[in-house]
């Protein structure tokens, strides 16, 4: 599998804030669904909110909530943001969160002793899998600009660092 990283960009392209790519949302803490015309500014504006907080969602472009969308996990200390796309080969493209300080750390996380809080945050992906700090980012406020952008686009920010697989 290729990995490369997309460094972040220092001019972020305008975006309509009243566009919304998403369609379809799994809001895990209160275990809701929204659809069509329930995604709201409203809706929309307490998820930001919950972004810095704490949030397990994921927001899809798909209507069906198959494909094409972006994970985001947080507690409020440490965000995760995944984003998978259907290329057209079929292939999913995957974006991951990346976090230049834990560069090296790739080779522990190889060695996949989830329990080394040194490598791992204290979040899971999917509810299950522990997140590497290095696919983790603390600014709080960039990852409510990247989720926000994600809505409103459905392209992963620009101005985060990303590593694609």
């Amino acid at each position: 599998m290729d990995i490369s990283i997309l460094p972040k960009q220092n001019s972020i392209p305008d975006f309509d804030p009243s566009a919304l790519a998403v369609k379809y949302i799994e809001y895990y803490l209160s275990n809701k669904t929204y659809e069509g015309k329930s995604i709201t500014p409203d809706v929309i504006a307490r998820m930001l909110q919950e972004v810095s907080k704490g949030i397990n969602a994921y927001f899809y472009l798909d209507p069906a909530g198959e494909s094409d969308w972006m994970e985001v996990v947080s507690d409020g200390e440490w965000l995760f943001l995944f984003c998978c796309f259907e290329g057209e080969d079929g292939e999913p493209i995957s974006y991951l969160s990346y976090n230049p300080e834990f560069a090296d750390t790739v080779e522990q996380i190889e060695e996949a002793d989830f329990s080394d809080e040194r490598i791992y945050t204290p979040i899971e992906s999917g509810g299950q899998s522990p997140i590497p700090k290095i696919h983790a980012i603390q600014d709080m406020e960039l990852g409510v600009r990247a989720v926000d952008y994600f809505i409103h686009t459905g392209m992963p920010y620009p101005g985060l660092d990303w590593l694609q697989e």
